[in-house]
């Protein structure tokens, strides 16, 4: 009976696994039965497959991978926790404790310079006014948050805690933001919806580029944007009244015709009754070119002001309104339907647009708080 060393057999075990052959053929070509082979197949783990050299080399592969992963988690807890490596050991420790489930304990506080000794003393530590203070604004910052849609930086947060009864300041709201994570959320996107491009008649710009106004419905400015839905495309006519930012009027449709354009003013005027010479602001699109539409702002006794050619800052009230609604709503989510566009849309502009949403313009306060304040 030939008796073979344990090298050998780890060898055929080996090239049994490996190879791709047929157990048969491995046998027959290293001259053993198969059931000898299948017997050391099960016989040996795949730890004892590992040569020295081989061990070696998985060894130092695990050291590198270890340390390759301390080293991006060390870069990774500064990305996050930036605001804070310069604020009181009392807010990194926070901040230690609110990530503590991500990364080790030991890591973050050679991280943030702090020790892990100093932290227990921390948790243990009785909560000082001041904290349960911070824990309160908190609370009332993250409900605003929510409430405002996330479009709220730190002056409008301020406002709106001040007018819920807080005493407190914007650089302790803009920490308490800061450490929190809680931002304004803002993307951009763009179509272009002017169609310039026509031999339609324009309008001077009367308005040229004074958009303030010392009563209501003295000026109007109107235009048209998109929303995309996984029906396509949905198109929002809106206009603005200029005194105030409110929106007066607007209209939806799945086409940009002159017909969605028109929806939008018959709403305005029949919502807010503007006297003879009010002037209504546009680009210089085919929709507000069109015959139709320039016989209805004569029949309204509205005055038509155009914005010069290619420039967008002409009509910059409206456009900022698109880029708050797109910002703050539309592109948050996807829209299956037109018409769950529509209805969001519409909440928001009468529910948060037009009656909460505290305007800068306005010094702090919404078109309809700003109407009655001045009424």
């Amino acid at each position: 009976m030939i008796k073979h060393s344990e090298e050998f057999k780890q060898e055929a075990v080996r090239i049994a696994l490996t190879s791709g052959l047929p157990r048969e053929r491995v046998a027959l070509d290293l001259g053993i039965g198969k059931s000898t082979l299948n017997k050391w197949v099960s016989h040996y783990s795949p730890s004892d497959l590992v040569s020295a050299p081989q061990a070696d080399l998985a060894r130092e592969n695990e050291r590198l991978r270890l340390e390759n992963r301390i080293l991006r988690e060390e870069r990774e807890v500064p990305k996050k926790g930036h605001s804070v490596l310069r604020e009181p050991k009392a807010v990194r420790f926070a901040f230690v404790h609110s990530w503590r489930h991500r990364w080790p304990l030991e890591l973050m506080c050679r991280v943030l310079q702090v020790s892990e000794r100093g932290y227990r003393s921390w948790r243990s530590r009785p909560i000082s006014h001041r904290e349960r203070t911070d824990m309160r604004v908190l609370a009332h910052i993250r409900e605003q948050y929510s409430l405002s849609l996330g479009s709220y930086g730190r002056p409008r947060m301020t406002m709106e805690l001040k007018e819920a009864g807080l005493v407190v300041g914007e650089r302790r709201v803009g920490r308490l933001m800061r450490i929190n994570g809680i931002k304004p959320v803002r993307t951009r996107k763009h179509k272009i919806t002017t169609d310039s491009h026509h031999r339609l008649g324009v309008a001077a710009n009367w308005l040229d580029g004074d958009f303030a106004t010392d009563a209501p419905n003295r000026k109007w400015a109107g235009d048209i944007t998109y929303v995309w839905t996984q029906e396509g495309w949905l198109y929002l006519a809106v206009i603005l009244d200029l005194h105030s930012r409110r929106v007066v009027g607007w209209a939806v449709s799945d086409r940009m015709k002159k017909d969605l354009a028109i929806r939008a003013l018959d709403m305005a005027v029949r919502l807010r009754q503007p006297p003879k010479g009010c002037i209504f602001h546009s680009d210089r699109g085919s929709q507000y070119c069109s015959y139709d539409y320039q016989k209805k702002l004569q029949a309204y006794g509205l005055r038509p002001s155009m914005s010069g050619k290619g420039n967008c800052y002409d009509n910059s009230a409206v456009e900022t309104f698109f880029k708050s609604l797109k910002a703050e709503m539309i592109w948050r989510r996807n829209w299956p339907t037109r018409r769950q566009a529509e209805a969001a849309i519409f909440q928001y502009i009468n529910g948060f647009y037009n009656s909460r949403r505290r305007h800068s313009y306005l010094g702090g306060i919404s078109p309809l708080a700003f109407e009655a304040k001045v009424a």
